[in-house]
């Protein structure tokens, strides 16, 4: 926050927070009250301190701290709900990274395996997969669970007993690791997918004896393949605890009101109903139904999501459905939960550049919120923003903090004395860097299967995404580019239109011949579990409908399978052969196929898009002041206000549009107009301005 941020005009609402001065050796402070008028503070060092009044003064960055959840507070904001008071009735939908952080920094519970005997060892084996391949000194990452326990057990391949269940063996270590702290537990039975008894009557005795939670890996991924089954539940483990308490301290802070999270699959799920599993890319998929909510307005039939955030830039594509994977890869974790198709890298505004003493780079390491790029005054490193700022792509009046060139220029000063290159080239070269990493990750979700980008719209959002936008859509042959009204805020415009969803499944592991005939009652049986589970989160049935029935195939013999959509009015098996011949670019003939699984998805009815508005006649931008910027060289390029330019409006590249969470570069060669849904719609090649 700074100090020209207009105050709300609601006496002592901010009365509790803290308060501390950036830049600055003033002690932290305790707002004792607060007034509109002025607007002023009034401040209290401690117990014993008398209030003192603090001018804002419009040159004094600060910052008030809130002791309440960031969703709570920015409820309080949005309604002038002072601390201590409780919130008007709202309906709060979250999207968070809470698990996504814990798991990557391994701050998770203290978490304990419980597998069948003879399998304590199976996450450190893993997959026996070498993260690299030529490397001589593998150094493979230590497993999220503290301890594994071996349970005197076993089920025979058909869910038979060989070995019973004997829990009172478990007395003695399950006491020792209550008492070394252990919270958390994750039970993995050899095929509980198949019988899942040993597992729930292991999981009702662990939480029993104190565990306060418990995850059982039929229940979470009921599935063949054990290490991936004791992995999601690991993980989810591991997580609950402090996924759990965040979502009860948000939830307490709304009395009378309801709360929904965001689900890795892009869809709703309240609190009773969500497991950490199914959170992990919670944030990125509010912004891929968001992106496609953008595209369906301004009119285009296939996009692909471009969310260039702080730390890292997230990619998926949507063609009228959106693409998922129900298996994915969090950090060094394989989960077996339902999860949009979202290719991340790490390079985002908050990127660091540096050079190794070989080559530049950019990211994955990240300046993160504290201290934040170079400009942000407080001591951070060279980042993706000050590279922008000094190539005078961002405009610092408009950035919403304070940005110090200063501070920007003594950073890149650090990183020039150790290349040899002019100013301009170095900057411009960390610029291709990151745009040649996440160009890289688009081609993953299209030309890696079989698609060509060249057929898609790029939607760019994210508070970074439009500086980047044209230069990736050059790399990619994309012709076409949309920046969405308040681009810097489409994930929640995603998250507002987000449906509830759920997704039923089976493992069916048989011959498509010998399996289809009960496909139909199959079908029907799953369509009912998906339907009942969205009804439990109080969705009438009547606005209730299965929005996708996939099938997993496969050619006997193989081990991975690919998702077709089941027509009534197709054969599977040509469905099958056109999927396949797709993504691989052939098809082998006289083999048979393999139905591997079913899965069904019901949701509640989807939040429709107004039909694209008719496209406004054109009319010539309005004049613009001039800005230097660097375009392949210094040029003094328009710098449109984009608030001011209404639907119709069309100008020509070299340009810089500036809005309140985002800036946009229009390289030359690019034109721009406001279509009628207020999306800018960049396009290569010159047009016409009157």
């Amino acid at each position: 926050m700074q100090a020209g941020w207009a105050v709300a005009a609601v006496p002592d609402l901010f009365r509790g927070y803290g308060f501390r001065v950036l830049s600055s050796d003033v002690p932290p402070a305790r707002v004792a009250g607060s007034s509109p008028a002025g607007p002023s503070l009034t401040l209290a060092a401690g117990a014993s301190s008398s209030p003192e009044t603090f001018l804002l003064s419009p040159h004094t960055p600060f910052e008030l701290l809130s002791p309440e959840e960031a969703p709570v507070l920015a409820a309080r904001l949005l309604t002038g709900t002072p601390l201590g008071r409780p919130l008007p009735p709202v309906a709060m939908r979250l999207a968070t990274t809470r698990g996504t952080n814990a798991l990557l920094e391994r701050k998770g519970a203290k978490t304990a395996l419980f597998v069948t005997r003879g399998f304590a060892d199976l996450l450190e084996i893993g997959t026996q997969q070498r993260p690299d391949l030529f490397a001589l000194d593998i150094r493979k990452p230590a497993p999220l669970h503290a301890a594994a326990v071996e349970v005197p057990e076993r089920l025979a391949a058909d869910g038979s007993v060989l070995v019973p269940l004997d829990l009172e063996a478990l007395e003695a270590p399950v006491a020792r690791l209550l008492a070394d702290g252990f919270e958390a537990a994750a039970v993995a039975l050899l095929h509980s997918y198949r019988e899942p008894r040993h597992e729930e009557a292991l999981a009702a005795w662990l939480a029993a004896r104190g565990f306060r939670h418990v995850a059982r890996s039929a229940a979470l991924a009921p599935r063949i393949q054990l290490l991936p089954r004791a992995t999601t539940a690991v993980v989810d483990a591991y997580l609950a605890p402090a996924l759990q308490e965040y979502l009860e301290r948000v939830a307490a802070a709304l009395p009378g009101g309801s709360l929904h999270v965001l689900t890795s699959a892009g869809a709703l799920a309240g609190p009773a109903g969500f497991r950490p599993k199914d959170g992990l890319l919670s944030g990125p998929a509010g912004g891929v139904v968001g992106a496609a909510l953008a595209g369906r307005r301004s009119g285009l039939p296939r996009v692909i999501a471009f969310d260039v955030g702080g730390t890292s830039t997230d990619v998926a594509r949507w063609d009228g459905a959106f693409e998922v994977a129900f298996e994915h890869r969090v950090g060094d974790a394989w989960l077996v939960a339902p999860a949009l198709a979202i290719e991340s890298v790490a390079a985002g505004g908050g990127s660091v550049c540096r050079f190794d003493g070989t080559q530049l780079k950019v990211g994955p390491e990240s300046a993160g919120a504290a201290p934040g790029p170079a400009c942000y005054g407080a001591g951070g490193p060279l980042t993706l923003t000050d590279v922008n700022l000094l190539l005078g792509r961002l405009d610092p009046a408009r950035f919403g903090i304070p940005l110090s060139a200063k501070a920007a220029e003594r950073a890149f000063a650090a990183l020039a004395g150790e290349v040899r290159a002019s100013r301009e080239a170095l900057l411009a070269g960390l610029l291709t860097i990151a745009d040649e990493r996440t160009a890289d990750a688009i081609r993953t979700v299209s030309v890696r299967r079989g698609i060509d980008p060249a057929d898609y719209a790029l939607v760019a959002f994210g508070g970074a995404g439009g500086q980047h936008a044209c230069a990736v859509a050059e790399l990619l042959g994309m012709a076409t580019v949309l920046v969405p009204a308040d681009a810097g805020l489409l994930s929640a415009l995603g998250l507002g239109a987000a449906a509830v969803e759920r997704f039923a499944q089976r493992q069916v592991l048989e011959p498509l011949a010998a399996a289809g005939p009960r496909l139909p009652a199959l079908l029907a049986e799953l369509e009912a579990e998906a339907a009942a589970a969205v009804a439990a989160e109080g969705v009438p049935r009547e606005d209730i409908s299965v929005t996708r029935r996939l099938l997993h195939l496969r050619f006997l013999g193989q081990d991975a399978t690919v998702a077709v959509e089941h027509d009534p009015a197709v054969p599977v098996e040509e469905a099958f052969a056109a999927a396949y011949r797709a993504l691989f670019g052939y098809a082998p003939e006289g083999r048979g196929i393999e139905l591997e699984s079913v899965h069904v998805a019901a949701a509640s009815r989807p939040c429709e898009p107004e039909p694209a508005p008719a496209e406004p006649p054109p009319a010539a931008a309005p004049r613009a002041p001039r800005r230097r910027a660097w375009f392949g060289g210094w040029r003094d390029v328009p710098a449109y206000d984009r608030d001011a330019l209404l639907p119709g409006a069309r100008f020509a590249g070299p340009a810089l549009v500036f809005e309140a969470h985002a800036t946009t570069v229009v390289p030359a060669g690019w034109s721009a107009r406001i279509d009628g849904a207020a999306g800018l719609l960049l396009t290569r090649g010159f047009v016409e301005i009157e």
